[in-house]
């Protein structure tokens, strides 16, 4: 997950005298650069992820120090680092606050630390860090396309994750990102990755065919559902105008069935994006774990298709309510009175559709495999192929 505030603490906090004060909750945040900010004119070009480093020189009362932060949190800057005992002698409460309430990681370090030689020495990190985080990227996606290639993908992943432990793929996307420039993917992919909180270096973000891809190895399930419960939170309230989709796929054993776990989220996040729910979970889809792992997917469409054709056909002739009919009695275990509530109809109305129904599918419904062949045909029906 890049070069993050905790990395930045561990490696270099002693060097440096780094003292982090406030914003904890930020402690996972990953740094795609570091700038200095000594006004407000840079900040226009923040995209995500940035480290604003500041002798408070243009901040220097605490009036201008929350304006920053407040900025910096709109920008979905990684945190902020002010150099103290010059311009910035302390940090006051309110900032503190602030900070904390934003969840922006604040960091201090001492005046007589030369600032220039930090900032060097971390974008030398930071740029390593990325290499390392596109090598990482570039075998996952191997072993996802090609799990004849897996033993080559382990060996490049062995330094970094147990590949004989459990994955768990989540995939998040919003309209419109597959066509995206690379510029503005990666500025909506800075901004996603801030809100995946509480993951470190046993998870790896990207994006790959029409999505972004969040790799778990060995995080528990209940910090799995904490992330993705405070992913969504903050979306809603930083990113409350874009539309979003998430899929998460079943946990699996070994790096070897990587495509396994890809196709169980993606089939989650289809099925997401068809029924325009923001979040679907593999494990919870029912009968369409095997439906929407079919890799023929002509086939399962013919199926519904012959099987449903007649009460398609007549509902398109007569602006009818046929298969919708059949769909609610399969729904309601036959019961017309529970139809009736949902579909606002009286029950004579629908006795007498069932039984132009089954006279159409020439059927009375009564045998377990027609009525398995038919429910499954009307739950085809709503698969995204």
């Amino acid at each position: 997950m890049g070069f993050t505030i905790e990395d930045m603490l561990t490696l270099t906090g002693d060097r440096y005298q780094m003292s982090m004060i406030a914003g904890r909750e930020g402690w996972s945040n990953s740094i795609s650069w570091v700038l200095m900010v000594e006004d407000y004119t840079i900040l226009r070009n923040f995209v995500g992820k940035e480290l604003a480093v500041t002798t408070g020189m243009g901040f220097d009362s605490e009036e201008k120090l929350l304006s920053l932060v407040r900025i910096l949190s709109e920008r979905h800057a990684a945190g902020l680092l002010v150099n103290t005992g010059f311009y910035v002698d302390e940090i006051t409460q309110p900032v503190l606050d602030l900070c904390n309430e934003l969840r922006l990681p604040l960091l201090t370090v001492p005046w007589e630390i030369y600032i220039a030689d930090m900032i060097k020495d971390l974008s030398v990190r930071i740029f390593l860090q990325g290499m390392t985080d596109d090598q990482i990227s570039a075998a996952f996606i191997k072993s996802i396309r090609s799990p004849d290639s897996s033993a080559a993908a382990r060996q490049e992943l062995l330094q970094y994750y147990d590949v004989d432990g459990v994955f768990q793929i989540i995939l998040i996307t919003i309209p419109g990102l597959d066509t995206m420039d690379t510029v503005e993917r990666k500025r909506i992919g800075y901004r996603m990755e801030l809100f995946l909180e509480n993951i470190s270096h046993n998870c790896s973000f990207f994006y790959y065919d029409g999505c972004f891809v969040l790799v778990c190895n060995n995080l528990p399930e209940d910090i799995t559902d904490h992330v993705i419960t405070d992913f969504q939170k903050r979306m809603s309230l930083r990113m409350s105008e874009v539309r979003y989709n998430i899929g998460v796929g079943s946990r699996i054993k070994d790096l070897s069935n990587m495509d396994t776990a890809y196709k169980r989220a993606r089939a989650a996040l289809n099925m997401a994006v068809h029924i325009g729910r923001s979040t679907m979970r593999f494990d919870d889809m029912g009968i369409y774990r095997i439906l929407s792992l079919v890799q023929d997917h002509a086939v399962l469409r013919e199926m519904s298709d012959d099987l449903l054709a007649p009460l398609i056909l007549y509902d398109q002739k007569n602006d009818g309510q046929l298969v919708e009919t059949l769909e609610k009695y399969f729904l309601f275990q036959g019961s017309y009175t529970a139809m009736a509530e949902n579909m606002y109809t009286h029950r004579n109305t629908l006795m007498y559709r069932m039984n132009k129904i089954k006279k159409l599918l020439g059927t009375d419904l009564s045998s377990s495999k027609d009525m398995v062949n038919y429910q499954i045909a009307c739950l085809i029906m709503h698969m995204d192929h």
